[in-house]
């Protein structure tokens, strides 16, 4: 998956990684990124599901979108605006 339909700005697959690095990753990412960016994260259910989408908000991000991937059973992407 890409950023190809222009629906953001960077896309990171995090699916395999697994917690706590899924958020060190997905805060990289955020951190190098200018506000008003968009950055996709693919990433698998669980864990990472429940607690990355969780700490994006808690840095201040706004979480645009999650959403299953039907290709990848069991792994979803957000897209998380920079703030």
């Amino acid at each position: 998956m890409t950023c190809e339909n222009k629906d953001c700005d960077r896309e990171l697959d995090i699916t395999d990684k697994i917690c706590p690095l899924t958020f060190v990753h997905a805060r990289l990412a955020v951190d190098s990124m200018k506000p008003g960016a968009v950055l996709a994260i693919v990433l698998n259910e669980g864990e990472p599901l429940e607690n990355v989408p969780r700490s994006i908000k808690e840095l201040g991000h706004k979480v645009l979108s999650l959403n299953p991937i039907p290709d990848l059973p069991g792994s979803y992407r957000i897209r998380v605006l920079i703030r």
